[in-house]
């Protein structure tokens, strides 16, 4: 059985690398992205083993959709890529709250509702494999980009006690 992955933010960087290359490989793919229109040019070669499903992380009616839609075409996930991020440079000092909030929201709340929508889905499975996208950003702290430091080393704490919650029951966390 080919495995199915559901990534989030395909439409440029690494999620559409990977989206091109799991597709190459041969597994299916839902490639997400807040406008479909900027991943069709990857899910037009694949047409039987990838759908293009609309995305904004912020928007929990968005990640409903997008997991019952990958359910509905492949009839599993087996492997969820929370690639959804954004970043913010600035002084910590300097931030503006707007900007900070919205970084949180994609790339913590965002990550975080990408996971909670898909685990009964991989729990009814027994298996699966979550890969949260982080960066030397949650582990190291640098100046100019406090606040993002701050979303990556949320996602690193959540993934690692998520590890441990999920391992009894067949599904892995990778940072």
């Amino acid at each position: 059985m080919k495995k199915v992955w559901l990534i989030t933010g395909c439409s440029t960087g690494f999620g559409r690398e990977l989206a091109s290359f799991v597709l190459a490989e041969g597994y299916n793919a839902a490639v997400a992205a807040r406008d479909t229109a900027d991943v069709n040019d990857i899910v037009s070669r694949y047409e039987q083993t990838a759908i293009a499903v609309k995305l904004d992380v912020t928007k929990p009616e968005d990640i409903k959709d997008a997991v019952k839609k990958t359910v509905e075409k492949f009839g599993r996930i087996d492997v969820l890529v929370n690639n959804a991020g954004i970043g913010y440079f600035a002084a910590i000092e300097e931030s503006e709250n707007a900007a900070i909030r919205k970084m949180f929201e994609v790339n913590v709340f965002g990550l975080a509702g990408m996971i909670q929508e898909t685990l009964p889905v991989l729990r009814a499975q027994k298996s699966g494999h979550i890969v949260n996208i982080a960066s030397i950003g949650g582990l190291v702290g640098y100046p100019g980009v406090g606040f993002y430091n701050a979303t990556k080393f949320a996602v690193d704490g959540l993934s690692e006690a998520l590890a441990k919650e999920t391992a009894p029951l067949g599904i892995k966390v990778t940072i």
